[in-house]
């Protein structure tokens, strides 16, 4: 496996008369291959340092390296570049423009981006929505699907671009457990069988628990990273 991110010394406080530590000297990396989950208990940082893993805040110090490449300087418009075609977000809440279709929904990065004309994007747009079962409910505006179908639809749409990191900020925080445990399998197939890297914030210690990486955190800082992968003996 090879590291798509690594966080070096990242630093965020907010400014005050007493100052808010949000994030503390976090170093790290994420993986292609593997799904990663951050937790730690209510207002430790975990979704702040999310936001700065996913160039949506910008840390006060340290280093974010994209690919080996720098990039927590780099200017905001840049950092919306990165965003739009390498990364893919689920958040809590899917988000969906509800005037839209889901179809609709799942094409808007695309056509953000450019990459695609019009029928190319509603061709990828419903194959994505086939592969987490909702193919034939590309036509349904949100409203006419349930809560699971809904994070599935972010799900697709997080897919969009062909990104290689997908983030996600609480993803089931909102489901109930059989919508979970299909989200979470969708997710994790993406780290596995799709190659690329899944980093999720999550409060429920089941879904910690069958990640490949646990990153616990306290106070905004990282009190232990347990990884679960299968080491091979030295020879």
């Amino acid at each position: 496996m090879s590291a798509i991110l690594e966080a070096r010394s990242l630093t965020r406080t907010l400014a005050g008369p007493k100052p808010v530590h949000l994030v503390r000297d976090v170093s790290l990396t994420i993986e292609r291959g593997a799904f990663t989950t951050i937790v730690g208990p209510s207002g430790c940082g975990k979704s702040s340092l999310l936001y700065l893993l996913g160039l949506i805040d910008r840390p006060d110090s340290g280093e974010l390296l994209f690919d080996g490449r720098e990039v927590s300087a780099l200017s905001g418009d840049e950092r919306a570049s990165i965003r739009l075609a390498r990364f893919g977000f689920v958040f809590q809440f899917h988000f969906l423009l509800p005037e839209f279709s889901a179809l609709e929904n799942v094409m808007l990065p695309m056509q953000r981006l450019g990459r695609l004309d019009r029928d190319g994007a509603r061709s990828r747009a419903l194959e994505l929505l086939t592969a987490v079962g909702l193919g034939e409910k590309s036509a349904n505006t949100p409203d006419r699907l349930s809560g699971g179908e809904r994070q599935r639809v972010a799900i697709a749409r997080a897919l969009a671009n062909d990104p290689v990191l997908i983030l996600g900020d609480e993803p089931t925080g909102d489901l109930d457990s059989r919508n979970s445990a299909r989200v979470i399998e969708d997710l994790r197939a993406l780290a596995h069988e799709g190659g690329r890297a899944v980093a999720c914030v999550t409060h429920d210690p089941g879904i910690a628990e069958i990640s490949d990486v646990q990153i616990e955190m306290l106070d905004g800082r990282i009190e232990k990273i347990i990884d679960r992968r299968a080491r091979l003996p030295a020879a």
